[in-house]
């Protein structure tokens, strides 16, 4: 198996917004064996990964839970320190210039909060407004539009802490993106959305990448979001650098399948198709697996064509599925 890998020694450019060469995460973890005694031992994090993100690119970053992209993310902020390695964004190194960076970068993690838990969602705006020192004219703006787009206007004299999580979620959006920065960085961005909230909020990060050239770079287990967003996708698990490239491409290598779920008007034998394969039948829903690289809309177009269907749904494949297949391919290949 063929895996893609950003290369390690490849040279800094102006373009490359976002610099990782060999970058290294060692943490020291202390384990109690006894009454008074304990041994040390060391969990590498994040193994010596490189890659490079140019300015006003959309780049999906995904892996299982553990893998390492929380890590990454605080070291691209500057909560953390790396062990080893070179990190550049914007050309300041976030550990060193962290203060300085805050103005560039925006920063949205799923289940927490940079906003003030006790107020009304329209007073940390107003707090945000004077600790990144908005002019008053581009803080209206950027409220106006944030509070349009992402549908907040009810919602800003309510406490943080009545807020639903979707409600909140998108909140976090818009107060990452009132000092405009440069850079997004987004982990989980449409956790506990609705069907349509989703659609909205992809839609926004669409609009801000194309209007701004903001660069996004996203963490997400729903798959939805980083076709929908991005070109490029980069696979992380075990700290390591599995893949960097297009959406399709890691599908091919990961021989991932998507599952078509057929409702039928009544109960029948086994879909037969030559495009996917039955994989469970219950009275009159079927589940038909077909490979995720491929389009469903021939599959779909002949079942509607050759059976009394009802309705029907995709379901995406899952990305710990997906990457474990990479890993035992790997392991025989």
């Amino acid at each position: 198996m063929d895996l893609i890998h950003a290369d390690s020694h490849a040279e800094v450019h102006a373009d490359d917004f976002i610099h990782l060469d060999r970058v290294e995460k060692v943490f020291d973890v202390r384990k109690k064996t006894g009454f008074l005694r304990s041994e040390r031992r060391e969990v590498r994090a994040v193994d010596s990964i490189s890659f490079t993100v140019p300015r006003g690119e959309m780049v999906g970053y995904i892996g299982p839970n553990g893998a390492g992209k929380s890590t990454t993310i605080k070291m691209l902020t500057g909560i953390l320190t790396p062990s080893g390695g070179r990190l550049r964004v914007a050309g300041i190194d976030p550990s060193r210039e962290r203060t300085r960076l805050a103005h560039r970068i925006g920063v949205v993690f799923g289940q927490r909060t940079t906003l003030w838990w006790d107020l009304p969602l329209i007073d940390s705006y107003r707090l945000m407004h004077r600790m990144y020192r908005i002019p008053d004219a581009r803080y209206a703006e950027n409220l106006d539009r944030c509070v349009e787009l992402l549908e907040l206007g009810a919602l800003l004299d309510v406490p943080v802490r009545q807020l639903s999580l979707g409600q909140r979620m998108r909140g976090d959006i818009a107060a990452a993106l009132l000092h405009d920065p440069e850079v997004l960085y987004l982990d989980e961005p449409t956790i506990g959305l609705d069907v349509i909230s989703k659609a909205k909020v992809r839609e926004f990060l669409r609009d801000l990448n194309a209007e701004r050239g903001t660069t996004v770079l996203l963490t997400t287990h729903d798959l939805t979001d980083i076709e929908q967003l991005c070109q490029r996708v980069m696979v992380i698990d075990h700290g390591r650098l599995m893949y960097d490239g297009p959406l399709t491409g890691l599908h091919e290598i990961g021989e991932s399948e998507r599952t078509l779920v057929v409702d039928l008007e009544r109960e029948l034998p086994p879909i037969d198709v030559e495009l996917a394969r039955v994989v469970k039948v219950e009275g009159p829903r079927q589940w038909l697996a077909f490979p995720a690289a491929e389009s469903a809309a021939p599959l779909v177009a002949r079942i509607a064509a050759e059976y009394p269907l009802v309705d029907l749904s995709v379901r995406e494949p899952d990305i710990e599925a997906v990457i474990s297949r990479m890993y035992a391919e790997k392991a025989t290949s």
